[in-house]
């Protein structure tokens, strides 16, 4: 279940970024004043996206969501007033496009908060716990080493399952590797 829900965060994340780099693209079909406004808050907005993969505090995180609620709000209120003023095929592309950047992030939020159920988690301790009172029984008359294994086993395979699962924390977390690359684009244009 982690690595699964660890995948679909990756697979969230490549979404993302190329959503905002089509978007930022697109901006050309924008009048002038639109165009530059929309490319200026994409710009903040893929800032902000990334920090939110490689920040782990707290505070932070929920600045940073902030930021981008705030940023997400401006974006659209641009894009829909240009498709208002302007009703066709062209600016419905661009409305579009917004709309994918903005249902992006919310998959990846989505999938952030995607994690093992307690009752998993009581089942797989509660397994533990019964397999290593079962060997603990057996190998009273064998080698000690032997009885350390399992629980050294168990707990170092409990402990990655629980990185795994933490998007915010730990050390196995997604890289926003296809954001970055965005903004080394965006950057050399």
């Amino acid at each position: 279940m982690a690595v699964n829900r660890y995948d679909q965060r990756k697979g969230y994340e490549e979404q993302e970024a190329r959503a905002i780099g089509t978007e930022y693209a697109r901006a050309d079909l924008l009048p002038t004043a639109d165009a530059v406004k929309i490319r200026s808050l994409l710009s903040s907005y893929l800032d902000q996206r990334v920090l939110l993969y490689t920040s782990r505090d707290e505070r932070q995180l929920r600045q940073i969501n902030a930021q981008t609620t705030r940023l997400q709000g401006e974006m659209w209120s641009i894009v829909a007033k240009a498709g208002a003023a302007q009703p066709t095929p062209v600016a419905s592309l661009i409305l579009a496009g917004m709309n994918d950047v903005l249902n992006s992030e919310g998959y990846s939020q989505a999938a952030r908060r995607n994690r093992i159920p307690i009752s998993a988690w009581t089942l797989l301790i509660t397994l533990s716990i019964f397999c290593n009172l079962m060997m603990g029984y057996g190998a009273h008359r064998r080698d000690a080493f032997l009885f350390l294994v399992l629980p050294v086993a168990l707990s170092i395979s409990l402990f990655l399952i629980a990185d795994i699962d933490s998007p915010s924390r730990g050390l196995i977390r997604v890289q926003p590797e296809n954001l970055e690359s965005v903004v080394e684009s965006l950057h050399s244009q």
